[in-house]
């Protein structure tokens, strides 16, 4: 498979630190990761919504965005950042906290619907469907009436590193994405299994 021209990298979550340790931001966690781990400083940019930070992976010149809209506003930040350097949704990946998957698990996709995620909801509303997505596994409380409640407040100690270890093999796996394809990258973090 052709290797992916990603331009724009954005992880969701709330801006805040009362929101920096809680499940939801496990998005930020990502591109705060590939900020660290290739050179990328974030600044806050009013025109953006976001914070941005730009960073070079093997030759591949990538934005990285954080949209500080709160995570029901996220599409707008997006919109923003992609229209001003014209990047079509297909080149655009978000990291975001998924409560369909493991604790720990982490998938990558393209396209598909929100899945109840407000981020997600808003980023389709947006720029459409067709952006990839790497879900982070969270877990779910087992009580939709709960999940409120279980995005917003941190995990214990246990779960939060699974998340982290998560994030890390995800971040990983971006060379080889931007590279050899989703293919690849697929092949790799899909046979890593979350568990608690």
């Amino acid at each position: 498979m052709a290797a992916l021209p990603l331009r724009i990298i954005v992880g969701l979550g709330n801006p805040g630190p009362e929101h920096q340790v809680t499940r939801h931001n496990a998005g930020f966690w990502f591109v705060d990761l590939l900020a660290r781990r290739h050179g990328g400083d974030f600044r806050d940019y009013r025109k953006f919504s976001g914070e941005t930070a730009k960073i070079n992976i093997d030759s591949h010149e990538i934005v990285l965005l954080k949209p500080t809209t709160y995570m029901n506003r996220s599409g707008l930040s997006i919109r923003q950042l992609s229209d001003f350097y014209k990047i079509s949704a297909k080149d655009i990946l978000v990291a975001h906290d998924e409560l369909d998957l493991p604790v720990g698990g982490v998938r990558l996709k393209q396209g598909g619907g929100h899945g109840g995620h407000n981020g997600l909801r808003d980023t389709i509303a947006h720029i459409g469907e067709e952006f990839w997505r790497i879900r982070l596994g969270i877990g779910h409380p087992g009580n939709k009436a709960e999940v409120i409640d279980y995005v917003l407040t941190r995990a214990p100690r246990g779960e939060e590193d699974l998340i982290l270890e998560a994030v890390g093999t995800a971040v990983d796996s971006i060379p080889l994405l931007l590279d050899q394809g989703a293919e690849r990258a697929m092949t790799r973090l899909h046979s890593r299994v979350g568990k608690v």
